[in-house]
């Protein structure tokens, strides 16, 4: 990756959930801050509130400068027929600011067609994957085509995945990961491919309040996420970090929680690690709220400070 969209794409961002479940009008005014304060990137998930084309449109349109990162597309819930055309589109309304993330399994073996259009394999991860790719890239491409293209980046965990990453994509958007997992994955995938970490934060200076919060966060992933416990088992973790509820080891190796100088450090360690960008999910006892006071606190903690530079028009290109 260029020293050019490095700096572009800034050295911390933010993930988060809660855009879901909020009104339009109230994710713009927070997407608008966060970009305000200096952030370099808004990744947004996906589950069962906005589609996340919708949301990334959204993000874009509220924001001037700042990359919306989808984190992840689900690539389940679509078709990449649909979904090509969705990432040109967003490509040419918001030229270079668009960053398509992919993720998700499609675990049947029908093979099928829509009109016309091969649908890829669905079956092992990094096949399908790789199959999914190819198929974004053959769809077919009517009108005006976004320069610059937008990126992609995949949740890679396992080595095959960070591989086919580096190899197909603009890199690697790996969550739920310690420093340990960004030390192999820039060792896989090489110097030049992008690695953009999640990481989850708990701001509380009541350490077991805190280490509450993590832990319930934590419990999620490995009680309902059968390919998060694979990962942290190719890291070293066992049954007795897994099974029974997370150990504290996990918990402290997933989450950074406590007093600022905890997250900061954590932060820290993933960029000497090798990643690119450090997207810090902030965690809170009400997961559905907005941690506004959280991101300005991580914000004047971790950035230089609100960027003033001037900026084109907030809307698309017509």
């Amino acid at each position: 990756m260029t020293d050019v969209a490095r700096s572009a794409f800034g050295r911390v961002g933010i993930w988060t959930m809660a855009y879901e479940g909020h009104p339009a009008g109230r994710v713009r005014e927070s997407a608008a801050e966060l970009e305000e304060l200096g952030y370099g990137a808004i990744w947004h998930g996906e589950a069962f509130g906005r589609d996340t084309v919708g949301q990334a449109w959204l993000l874009l349109a509220a924001t001037r400068r700042i990359t919306v990162a989808s984190g992840i597309a689900n690539i389940a819930y679509r078709e990449p027929i649909s979904l090509a055309a969705a990432e040109r589109t967003l490509g040419e309304a918001f030229p270079g600011r668009y960053l398509l993330g992919l993720g998700g399994h499609r675990v049947d073996e029908t093979v099928h067609h829509v009109d016309g259009f091969p649908v890829p394999t669905r079956g092992k991860a990094v096949t399908t994957m790789r199959s999914y790719l190819d198929a974004l890239d053959a769809a077919p491409a009517h009108g005006p085509v976004p320069d610059p293209a937008p990126r992609r980046v995949l949740a890679a965990l396992g080595p095959r995945m960070l591989e086919l990453a580096a190899a197909r994509t603009w890199g690697a958007h790996p969550y739920f990961v310690p420093v340990e997992h960004t030390v192999q994955a820039r060792r896989i995938m090489g110097p030049e491919a992008f690695l953009g970490v999640e990481q989850a934060v708990v701001l509380d200076t009541d350490v077991d309040r805190a280490r509450e919060v993590a832990t319930a966060h934590v419990a999620m992933y490995t009680v309902g996420a059968p390919h998060q416990a694979a990962s942290m088992r190719r890291l070293g973790f066992g049954d007795e970090d897994l099974v029974g509820g997370p150990s504290r080891r996990l918990v402290d190796a997933i989450v950074a929680y406590g007093d600022m100088d905890a997250v900061v450090r954590r932060v820290r360690q993933h960029l000497d690690a090798g990643a690119d960008h450090v997207c810090l999910q902030v965690l809170t006892a009400d997961p559905a709220a907005l941690p506004e006071r959280e991101w300005r606190e991580l914000a004047a903690a971790l950035l230089p400070g609100p960027r003033r530079d001037p900026a084109p028009p907030a809307g698309p290109r017509v």
